[in-house]
């Protein structure tokens, strides 16, 4: 693989930074340049709780967000596609409306360890 290809995963252990980066309720977007090649991706903050996605839709597998961060509806319940309208549940990923309902978004395993935002 070339250092600029697109991956899907991130190996365990890697460190993106403190949990107080993202804001309770919004999202932030990692860009990680690995041997392999890139990964993009995003984590949504939930209190103490993170979840993360390959930052990919499943309907045009282009990145969610055309500005940066903006991962989620106004009232930050669901994620959502700025360029086809797709809507995604935040806990599981599902695609619960828009051209791809029924469709998943890509786990990014990650946890939260001593305060910080940890890839699992």
């Amino acid at each position: 693989m070339s250092a600029d290809a697109r991956l899907s995963a991130t190996p365990a252990g890697v460190r993106l930074g403190p949990l107080d980066a993202i804001a309770d309720g919004s999202a932030r977007n990692y860009v990680l340049q690995l041997r392999a090649g890139r990964f993009h991706g995003f984590v949504v903050r939930r209190g103490d709780a993170v979840v993360g996605y390959v930052d990919r839709c499943p309907h045009m597998g282009v990145p969610l967000a055309q500005k940066l961060d903006d991962y989620l509806t106004p009232d930050g319940q669901l994620i959502a596609c700025s360029w086809h309208g797709a809507l995604f549940d935040v806990d599981g990923g599902l695609c619960v409306g828009g051209p791809c309902a029924g469709q998943w978004l890509t786990p990014w395993p990650v946890a939260v360890i001593d305060g910080s935002i940890v890839t699992a």
